[in-house]
C-alpha cells in the first residue's frame, strides 16, 4: 500500500498555497488547444479556493531549455483557466522573485494566480537547491498534483518539499490508486497494447511488464522492428536497425513464458505521410519496397479487438498509426472505440495515445485517461518516482 498526505489533512485557510500542476497543454494560435490536463485540476483549485487558500499555481511548457521563450509562455494558459474557474487568473511574469512575493502578498483568500513558465530557469531541471528554496520562500505550504511529472526530481517537484510541508492534489492521488492496483494486482487476463512511434520509447515498458502480463498486442511504427525481426520485408517503414537483437530476444521471451504477442496481420501504406497520401492495405509480410506502413490494416484492427474484449485489464500505450494525419487515423480512432466498448477495466496512457482519443471524443469512456505519458508507464513499471516520496506517509516509494 502507498499511502500519500491528503490535501485534504491541511491547514489551508488564508495560507499562500503552492500548487504544482501539469500545465503542459498544447498551443495553437496563440490560444490552448486541448485543456484535458487544466480540467483535471481543477477539483484540486476549487477546493483549496473554497476552504479560503490562496492558490499560486506553478507549472512548466515544453522545454525552454532554461531561457524564456515567448511562444511558451503560459498566458494562454492563464486566460483558458479563467474561463474555466469563471474568474481572473492574472499571470505573474516570473515564478521567483520579488514580483511572485508582491503578488502573493496582495492576494485575498479563494484567489488564484498563476506563476510564469518554470522552466524558463535552468534551476527547475537541475533540482538546484537555491532555486528551489527561491521558489518555495513566499508561500506556506506545497501541493502536487502534477502526476506527469512525478518521475522527475526537478526544483518545483522535489526541491521546494525541503523548504514547505508538501500535500497530494485530488488528481495525483487519483492516478497512484488507480495505477497501484493495476501495476500490484490486475484482473487477469492482462493485456498491454503498445504503438508509437519508435520501440525504442516502449523496449523499456515491454522487458519490465513481459512477466506480468498475459499479452502484448504491438501496432504503430514500433511494430516494424518487430516484424523485420520475423523476417519479413517492410519496405521504407521505420526501422530501428539496432535494436533488432533486443526485439527477437524479447519474442522469444515471450513465447517462452506464455505471453501472447500479436503483431500487425495488415497494414496502411503510403509513399508519403500527409492528409492528401493515396493509401493502400497490404499484408504486413508484403509491404511495396517503395512503401511506408503508417497504420494498422482492417484486418489487425478486428484480430486487436477481439483479443481486447477477451481482457480483464488493459493498458494502453501508443497511438496505431500516424493518427495526426487523416488517411492514417482509422486504426487508431478503431481501437480506441472497440477498447471504449471493451468491458474489462481500461487504462489509456497520456501522452500521444491521450490526445488520440481526445480527439476522437472518447475521453470518457474509459476508465482511466491517465494525465501521464512517461509518468505512467515509470509508475506501472516500478521505477523511481522521486517526487513521490516527499508525499508519502511512512517510507519510500
Amino acid at each position: 500500500m502507498i499511502r500519500l498526505h491528503d490535501v485534504k489533512e491541511a491547514d489551508v485557510k488564508t495560507k499562500r498555497v503552492l500548487l504544482r500542476a501539469d500545465f503542459n497543454v498544447p498551443l495553437r494560435d496563440g490560444k490552448v488547444a486541448e485543456d484535458f490536463r487544466i480540467r483535471k485540476t481543477l477539483p484540486t483549485i476549487n477546493w483549496l479556493r473554497k476552504q479560503g487558500a490562496k492558490v499560486i499555481i506553478v507549472s512548466h511548457l515544453g522545454r525552454p531549455k532554461g531561457k524564456v521563450v515567448p511562444e511558451l509562455s503560459l498566458a494562454p494558459v492563464a486566460e483558458r483557466l479563467g474561463e474555466l474557474l469563471g474568474c481572473e487568473v492574472p499571470l505573474v511574469p516570473d515564478c521567483v522573485g520579488d514580483v511572485v512575493a508582491e503578488a502573493a502578498e496582495n492576494m485575498g483568500a479563494g484567489e488564484v494566480i498563476l506563476l510564469e513558465n518554470v522552466r524558463f530557469h535552468l534551476g527547475e531541471e537541475a533540482n538546484d537547491p537555491e532555486f528551489a528554496g527561491e521558489l518555495a520562500s513566499p508561500f506556506d505550504l506545497y501541493v502536487n498534483d502534477a502526476f506527469a511529472v512525478c518521475h522527475r526530481a526537478h526544483a518545483s517537484t522535489v526541491g521546494v518539499t525541503k523548504f514547505l510541508r508538501p500535500y497530494a492534489g485530488f488528481l495525483l492521488q487519483e492516478e497512484v490508486r488507480v495505477l497501484l492496483k493495476v501495476r500490484d494486482d490486475p484482473d487477469r487476463p492482462y493485456y498491454l497494447l503498445i504503438g508509437g512511434k519508435k520501440a525504442k520509447d516502449k523496449l523499456g515498458v515491454l522487458e519490465e511488464l513481459l512477466p506480468k502480463v498475459d499479452g502484448i498486442l504491438i501496432g504503430g511504427g514500433a511494430a516494424f522492428t518487430f516484424l523485420k525481426a520475423k523476417g519479413y520485408e517492410i519496405g521504407k517503414s521505420v526501422l530501428e536497425e539496432e535494436l533488432l537483437p533486443k526485439v527477437k530476444e524479447i519474442a522469444e521471451r515471450a513465447y517462452k513464458n506464455g505471453v501472447l504477442l500479436l503483431l500487425p496481420r495488415d497494414v496502411v501504406v503510403a509513399k508519403e505521410l500527409s492528409d492528401s497520401a493515396e493509401t493502400t492495405v497490404v499484408p504486413a509480410e508484403k509491404i511495396p519496397p517503395d512503401m511506408m506502413g503508417l497504420d494498422i490494416g482492417p484486418e489487425t484492427v478486428r484480430a486487436f479487438s477481439k483479443k481486447l474484449r477477451d481482457a480483464a485489464t488493459v493498458v494502453w500505450a501508443g497511438p496505431m498509426g500516424a493518427f495526426e494525419y487523416k488517411p492514417f487515423s482509422r486504426g487508431t480512432a478503431a481501437i480506441a472505440r472497440a477498447l471504449a466498448e471493451a468491458p474489462g477495466f481500461t487504462v489509456v496512457g497520456g501522452g500521444e495515445t491521450g490526445e488520440a482519443v481526445i480527439q476522437f471524443g472518447l475521453e470518457d469512456n474509459f476508465d482511466h485517461l491517465s494525465t501521464g505519458g512517461g509518468a505512467t508507464l515509470a509508475f506501472l513499471q516500478g521505477k523511481s518516482m522521486p517526487a513521490l516520496e516527499p508525499l508519502m506517509v511512512g517510507g519510500l516509494f
